[in-house]
């Protein structure tokens, strides 16, 4: 046997549900560049994808169907869970059910009552579950918490996070952009759940929540311009945006405190490199170059800053190197399915903020 041989055997087995933009340029590529893990199986019904699957990853089983995967469940250490929305949770507990740790991709449900579903067959078969929040490790980010650990803006006033892009025509047939309820469509379930879970991981649970979701473009189905507003303890504004129909972006992120303020444009970029065949290990990976660093303006303890200031590499990679850990040391989850349910708390009540055009108090 050789050395790749023994060193797949010895691995961790995951098997991925779903290969489309998640799984085949995400999660796929994540897995592979994480040391004692590899694909062992992959389901997709679509056949080109089984090809491109195939092509991918040619030691890799490819079924067709989840239920192919769960008679087999004990040549395999976990499940990632990459399919469209509506199948995060019928695919998690029957994971779960057969015995498997689920790794389930962004919103890890539609509803705050299908993820406690959720986390209730995690609790009763004692499986790890973890959510796919990979925009924690968004280098903005990263560079915030740090900013904030050494105390660098003094007492935080606000947050201003954004993300901006332009797609003049809603894609068609998309279930992104489907409206029923169970699709988790709209940008406040894509994009917001990003936004809202690194406010939340910077600031704790928001105490009131405002929404404005808007259909903007002719025939579009869901929420493509979205504002979203918490207020937390403390008077820690944070101020969310989300749309697909800006031509001109803002500022990424803009954080305030009493003593300084941080300032970052551009999106992080991870994703585009993952899109473009780059992976994790490449010379240049997760890396900005300095014209792209943020700025920031400080005046604490006597020291007096104004300028550039490096930004942290992104490292979308360490998700997977933590959830390894997990399943091999015990140690915590990168992603416990608690925070995963705080988000989806304030999804909802952002969307009632946003039909009666009131604040909404978040209750503990």
């Amino acid at each position: 046997m050789s050395t790749v041989d023994t060193e797949r055997e010895q691995s961790l087995r995951i098997a991925l549900i779903g290969y489309g933009i998640a799984g085949s340029i995400f999660h796929a590529p994540l897995i592979t560049a994480t040391p004692g893990m590899h694909i062992a199986a992959i389901v997709t019904r679509s056949p080109a994808r089984q090809q491109q699957a195939h092509d991918d990853f040619p030691t890799a089983e490819i079924f067709a169907t989840a239920d192919q995967l769960w008679s087999q469940a004990a040549h395999f250490d976990l499940v990632v869970v990459a399919a469209p929305n509506r199948l995060h949770v019928p695919l998690g507990i029957a994971a779960l059910n057969a015995g498997l740790p689920v790794v389930i991709d962004k919103p890890m449900a539609a509803s705050v009552a299908d993820a406690e579903r959720l986390i209730a067959t995690s609790q009763k078969t004692g499986k790890f579950l973890s959510v796919f929040q990979n925009r924690r490790w968004d280098n903005d980010f990263l560079t915030m918490r740090q900013l904030l650990k050494a105390d660098m803006l003094g007492s935080i006033t606000r947050l201003e996070s954004r993300f901006d892009r332009y797609r003049a025509q809603p894609r068609a047939n998309a279930w992104r952009e489907l409206p029923a309820s169970e699709e988790a469509g709209g940008l406040l379930y894509d994009i917001g759940s990003h936004l809202i879970d690194q406010a939340v991981q910077l600031f704790g649970q928001p105490l009131q929540v405002y929404a404005e979701m808007e259909r903007q473009r002719p025939g579009v189905l869901v929420d493509d311009d979205t504002f979203v507003a918490l207020t937390f303890a403390d008077g820690v504004h944070a101020h969310l945006w989300m749309s697909v129909v800006a031509r001109i972006a803002g500022p990424r992120i803009r954080l305030s405190g009493l003593r300084g303020t941080y300032e970052k444009w551009g999106l992080d970029p991870q994703e585009d490199a993952l899109r473009s065949g780059i992976r994790p290990g490449a010379s240049n990976w997760g890396k900005e170059p300095r014209e792209q660093w943020g700025r920031l303006s400080t005046d604490i303890e006597g020291v007096h800053i104004d300028g550039a200031i490096e930004t942290l590499p992104g490292s979308y990679e360490s998700y997977y190197a933590l959830v390894g850990d997990a399943l091999t040391h015990n140690s915590p989850s990168p992603v416990d399915p608690a925070d995963a349910l705080m988000t989806l708390r304030i999804i909802e009540a952002a969307q009632q903020s946003a039909h009666d055009g009131n604040i909404v108090q978040l209750l503990g």
